[in-house]
């Protein structure tokens, strides 16, 4: 009897994640989204609303909201119970900006690598474009695998398993993140926040408040993607 009530226990704890709520939070509102379910999201929801966001208004993420979206991604399946994650959160202004002008200058680079003429318009440009967009959020969570794991080979699947989870943990409380690889290249957060050769990245995303959520891009039929059974 005890472990049933346990168990059940568990399992609004774990429900938690789509409902902020039942933790005292109170989660950010969710556009798209009726009333009864700004206050407590379905896990379907959550799924069916988030989206990629490149635009963020500067307000601060509670440092409990932040826990809780942490929480959430540290659950994700694993191999063996691995556990290979590394989260690093930056919140500091000075290391932002830094990664930000990191990106600026390699951007420059490449352009020039390709042959164009570099005008100082255009790097104010790009730097605007950056500011505007993928460097407006007030927080940025990088996404690590231990190359030190137990299972290290079953890292690259550990990995984005856990940045799913935590980025449906940011959408239940209504924040935006996005998965990035190439726009903020692997050499610039190595290089600015002094990531160990023990880590691996597997991305990083920002995390805020979307200035707008975007409009749903048009999705395939599921009948697309199911085979039922064999070929």
């Amino acid at each position: 009897m005890e472990r049933t009530r346990c168990r059940r226990d568990f399992v609004k704890l774990s429900a938690a994640v789509g409902a902020p709520l039942a933790l005292g939070l109170s989660p950010v509102p969710v556009a798209g989204l009726a009333r009864k379910d700004q206050e407590d999201p379905s896990f379907f929801d959550v799924v069916r609303t988030r989206r990629s966001v490149r635009s963020f208004e500067p307000t601060p993420v509670p440092e409990d909201h932040l826990l809780q979206i942490l929480d959430a991604a540290r659950m994700a399946p694993t191999s063996g119970n691995q556990q290979p994650w590394k989260f690093l959160v930056v919140r500091e202004p000075e290391l932002i900006e830094r990664l930000k002008e990191r990106c600026v200058e390699m951007s420059l680079e490449y352009r020039r690598s390709q042959g164009t003429t570099v005008t100082p318009e255009m790097e104010v440009s790009v730097r605007e474009n950056l500011e505007g967009g993928y460097f407006s959020a007030p927080a940025y969570i990088v996404i690590l695998t231990d190359n030190e794991s137990r299972y290290p080979t079953y890292n690259h699947w550990d990995g984005p398993m856990a940045a799913g989870y935590l980025m449906l943990a940011a959408r239940a409380l209504g924040y935006g993140t996005v998965f990035i690889t190439d726009s903020i290249p692997d050499q610039v957060t190595k290089e600015v926040l002094e990531i160990p050769d023990q880590y691996t990245r597997v991305c990083i995303t920002p995390l805020g408040v979307p200035t707008a959520w975007p409009e749903s891009p048009e999705k395939k039929a599921l009948g697309e993607f199911v085979v039922y059974d064999r070929f």
